[in-house]
């Protein structure tokens, strides 16, 4: 009995704001087309990651909360982001929101690393005052969709891209 408790625990993650090698580590676990699907679909250049990941510096500065590099304690292994953020447009979705969001490379899917490692972001994200967040979900991405539920979020509103004309699905937390 005592090993069916232990493996419904979540895993352990651990956090820290990116570093600039984070830029590095990121293109990397990401560079995968599973792992791009809802994400433009194909993988990013390195100059991306490297803006990517000195804006979430800068965020952590200034706001107390980024988008986190997620990291496997067993062996200190890049495994992906999580954390929250502005969201970063003015003229279409959640206008004025904080996002949480994240991404993992994809031998790391089906294991609770996502939703582990954003209840820890949103702990770090209440303790700078944010009251509430959303999350924007491409609608194809039962993998995320379901992390929202996990989290304890609803669904809300429905966006679409002025540029992908994807359907995203805008889902609330309050804090």
């Amino acid at each position: 009995m005592a090993h069916a408790a232990a493996a419904s625990a979540p895993p352990p993650v651990e956090l820290r704001v990116p570093t600039e090698e984070d830029a590095w580590n990121w293109h990397g676990v990401f560079d995968d087309p599973e792992v791009m699907e809802f994400h433009g679909g194909t993988s990013a250049e390195l100059s991306v990651y490297e803006e990517l990941t000195a804006r979430q510096r800068r965020h952590h500065a200034e706001r107390g909360y980024c988008f986190y590099t997620m990291l496997d304690p067993a062996d200190g292994a890049v495994i992906g982001f999580t954390g929250a953020q502005p969201w970063p447009s003015t003229e279409w979705g959640p206008v004025g929101e904080t996002e949480i969001g994240w991404r993992l490379g994809r031998k790391y899917w089906g294991k609770g690393y996502a939703t582990a490692a954003a209840r820890l972001a949103l702990t770090e994200v209440r303790a700078a005052g944010v009251r509430h967040v959303v999350a924007m979900v491409d609608a194809r991405n039962a993998r995320s969709i379901a992390v929202t539920r996990r989290l304890g979020m609803r669904q809300a509103e429905t966006f679409i891209s002025p540029v992908s004309k994807v359907t995203g699905l805008c889902h609330r937390l309050d804090l």
